[in-house]
């Protein structure tokens, strides 16, 4: 299974980043390839690629704040969570997602 996320917060400081990190532990400890971009207070990092996007067979997006160039999503599931959720759930996050692939 391949992800890729996106994670924003308002104040785009350290939410951003440890939902970020929580989603690359959970997928990495579930056999998962995920690719993470971040929007934080210094901008754009780890910028997908469409490739990346494209392989994904989910996307994961914060809904704390919008996300900035979303359009690149259009067609892809798309699953929305809270960064706290990442952060506190990432790991049941993952694990739902592959359940419902499994289907």
């Amino acid at each position: 299974m391949k992800l890729v996320a996106v994670t924003a917060c308002p104040s785009g400081v350290a939410h951003t980043y440890l939902a970020a990190e929580s989603l690359e532990v959970a997928a990495k400890k579930n056999n998962v390839d995920i690719h993470v971009e971040t929007q934080g207070s210094i901008g754009i990092e780890n910028e997908l690629t469409m490739e990346q996007i494209t392989g994904a067979d989910v996307v994961i997006l914060t809904n704390n704040i919008g996300i900035k160039n979303e359009e690149r999503f259009k067609g892809k599931p798309v699953v929305r969570v809270s960064a706290g959720d990442c952060i506190n759930k990432g790991e049941a996050i993952v694990k739902k997602i592959q359940q419902k692939l499994a289907k």
